[in-house]
């Protein structure tokens, strides 16, 4: 009899081991202080990655978010409301950064590899939103992207230029300038917002780019075909594009990409 006992004890031993784990995981929980991590946001609910965060149409919030980031999940207009909480939290935490340096470190090795002419034509395009600089602030109070978005209230915050650099691209941008490549930024901002687009670059430390290219009036295209097509312009003008950074599928879809392209996570927002 005592043997038979013995695996069931086991198993309740265990199960109360997790749990005492999973509550002490959460309830040492630290939202990130430091301005780098750009805490704007009430506290978020710890996740349980064991247990899974809130489902979507039966899909777990990470397995949503990898759709997302390997562009299998499309076309969506928002996170989904069961979502929020895991989309802030990896947005808040540590999780974010530490793959925005994975990316930002491949992006840097290749840069080590590459044999440059150093004629002055080699560039680098970067898009701004969520690549170069970070509109955290401003998805922390809209739901972190599963409430609608609203043009005219995030036209308001871009007017205030506060929007605060991401630091593994700014080592990138850094890097970039130390050897040679011209960086570019290449926007769907729109042409009216170049001032304080300067502005907000400018007062979190970005200067010595090449071109700030925004989109103009009366476009009325896709973001690929918009941001290919500045890419052509610049190939036909004689530069050789040697890498494109974005946050977005369509930041670098679209001939000609440049001879790399990286991809920052940003599960917050869709633009096709």
């Amino acid at each position: 009899m005592a043997m038979a006992r013995t695996p069931t004890l086991l198993l309740i031993v265990a199960a109360a081991l997790l749990a005492a784990s999973c509550s002490a995981w959460e309830a040492n929980i630290r939202m990130p202080t430091s301005v780098d991590e750009a805490v704007v946001a009430p506290l978020i609910h710890a996740l349980r990655p064991l247990l899974g965060s809130g489902k979507h149409a039966g899909v777990e919030c990470d397995s949503w978010v990898l759709g997302v980031e390997a562009h299998n999940v499309r076309d969506w207009k928002t996170v989904p409301a069961s979502c929020e909480g895991y989309v802030g939290h990896y947005m808040l935490g540590k999780h974010f950064r530490r793959d925005s340096k994975i990316v930002i470190d491949q992006a840097v090795a290749y840069v080590d590899s590459l044999k440059l002419a150093g004629n002055g034509k080699e560039v680098w395009v970067f898009d701004v939103d969520e690549t170069t600089v970070s509109n955290l602030p401003y998805y922390a109070k809209h739901g972190f992207g599963a409430t609608p978005f609203n043009a005219t209230s995030f036209n308001a915050y871009v007017l205030e230029g506060s929007a605060p650099a991401l630091p593994e691209t700014k080592r990138l941008y850094n890097k970039l300038r130390s050897v040679g490549i011209k960086p570019v930024f290449l926007t769907g901002r729109t042409e009216d917002q170049r001032a304080i687009t300067i502005t907000n670059l400018r007062r979190q430390g970005i200067s010595g780019w090449m071109n700030l290219l925004l989109k103009q009036p009366g476009f009325k295209g896709s973001a690929v075909t918009y941001k290919s097509g500045e890419r052509q312009k610049l190939q036909d003008a004689g530069y050789i594009i040697v890498g494109n950074i974005g946050d977005q599928w369509s930041d670098i879809l679209g001939a000609p990409e440049g001879a790399r392209t990286f991809k920052l996570p940003d599960p917050m927002y869709y633009i096709g």
